[in-house]
């Protein structure tokens, strides 16, 4: 049973029930689209404990605000009784909540095209705000006045640059004049929510209008402070005639593919973070320099990821790519050992995709890549990181007592091996004997 066909049903013994049962928000607003909602919301006459005793075993996540989450053939629905809020002290929570019509419910919402109610078993849409003509005009507006809906819940400034961004609207101008003015109000929101929406955005097809609009309307300054002092960077011309480091990060977003993972989104947005701290430029040339941007750039991720919560794989994955970037430039250079590490990090495939709009977006040179992509196809015959010949067992045998000097002997032989002068057991034993003998001498 499709998600629709769940939710239909869930509306048609409502209905059934006496209660009035629309599909609400951004399903209606998806299937207007031509999109496949992800998800179907109901909302209803029904209050929650009456919903409770049609659809016994629901989970009453917010009966007090109205909204109760039913299951219908593993399908989870939520409904919600038509309302009007109270005022919102937290700037996230109505105080109260008064149950009502559809009509004053439809107020309570955030934008017009998220405002559209629709009868499940005809289709017909019911419009009580407006949405209809802004979703034809792609326009995102607020309901009613929309500083007050901003004040109501700060994170819809943050919905608002979402919404934008994933629908490809454009905000409609007072309501954008809202969020620049209320911007502030993103202090009082939470950082998992702030960080959520904002993962949102970068994994859009549009991520580089939601980054851009996030600068425009002062949010950014919220979310990554750090990020804004690109703007205005200026960076070597021969290398980037592209512009400054704001510029140069906004191309990159857009070269990467629709579906780019959040981590490889993150990695972009931050891969240049240090040049500004780590902006020089030389007495008698002028020439601009950016030296060990990759590695205080690293620093910087780490604390800003931690800082906005994010779980410790995506960091551990944003991190290194953030570190590496740079090396991508000396791999043509590297020996044949140090070059099969490289390629073995886990996250090597995402920093090829950097290293690839890093260049595209800069100077297009496009060697290093190319060289890369060949490596890897004459690699592909055998593991890059072979099983090791010899362990830290075979030193204990010997009579090492395990100390730093494990790790440097089994890494020239492991070298050895990966240059393909050493490829069998024995030959490996006389070597580690060689070098054991050289470290107890």
């Amino acid at each position: 049973m499709s998600e629709r066909e769940a939710a239909l049903e869930l509306a048609r013994r409502l209905t059934a029930a006496g209660y009035v049962a629309l599909f609400a928000g951004g399903c209606v607003r998806d299937k207007l689209l031509g999109r496949e909602p992800k998800d179907y919301d109901i909302a209803t006459s029904a209050r929650p404990d009456e919903v409770l005793k049609l659809f016994p075993g629901s989970n009453e996540v917010g009966a007090h605000f109205g909204v109760v989450i039913a299951k219908n053939h593993g399908v989870h629905v939520e409904i919600a009784t038509f309302r009007t809020d109270g005022s919102y002290k937290d700037g996230r929570r109505p105080e109260m909540v008064t149950f009502s019509t559809p009509e004053e419910d439809a107020q309570r919402r955030d934008f017009t095209v998220n405002g559209l109610f629709e009868i499940p078993d005809s289709g017909e849409v019911i419009d009580h705000v407006g949405g209809l003509s802004d979703l034809k005009a792609g326009l995102l507006r607020a309901i009613g006045d929309p500083v007050a809906r901003f004040s109501e819940d700060g994170l819809r400034l943050l919905r608002a640059v979402r919404f934008s961004t994933t629908l490809g609207f454009e905000l409609e101008a007072g309501t954008q004049a809202a969020v620049r003015s209320c911007a502030p109000l993103l202090a009082r929101i939470s950082t998992e929510r702030i960080r959520d929406e904002f993962s949102k955005i970068l994994t859009s097809p549009r991520r580089r209008s939601g980054v851009e609009l996030l600068v425009e309307t002062g949010l950014m300054e919220y979310v990554m402070p750090e990020f804004i002092k690109t703007i205005g960077c200026e960076q070597p011309p021969e290398w980037h005639p592209e512009g400054d480091v704001y510029i140069h990060t906004c191309i990159m977003l857009e070269m990467l593919g629709n579906d780019a993972p959040l981590e490889i989104s993150l990695a972009v947005l931050m891969h240049d973070i240090a040049k500004p701290p780590c902006q020089t430029r030389d007495d008698d040339t002028g020439r601009i320099r950016f030296n060990g941007h990759d590695a205080m750039g690293a620093t910087m991720a780490d604390e800003i990821l931690h800082r906005l919560r994010y779980p410790n794989d995506v960091i551990a994955a944003v991190v290194p790519m953030v570190a590496r970037h740079m090396q991508f430039m000396n791999v043509q250079q590297m020996r044949t050992a140090k070059l099969k590490r490289f390629m073995a990090e886990p996250t090597f495939e995402q920093e090829m995709e950097l290293h690839r709009v890093d260049c595209g977006s800069s100077n297009g040179f496009t060697d290093n890549y190319e060289f890369l992509q060949a490596k890897a196809e004459e690699f592909a015959k055998a593991p890059l990181i072979p099983p090791p010949l010899v362990t830290g067992r075979d030193l204990i045998k010997l009579g090492l007592q395990p100390g730093p000097r494990f790790k440097e002997i089994l890494d020239a032989i492991q070298t050895e091996q990966l240059e393909g002068r050493i490829l069998d057991r024995e030959p490996a034993m006389d070597y580690l004997r060689e070098l054991a003998a050289e470290t107890s001498a």
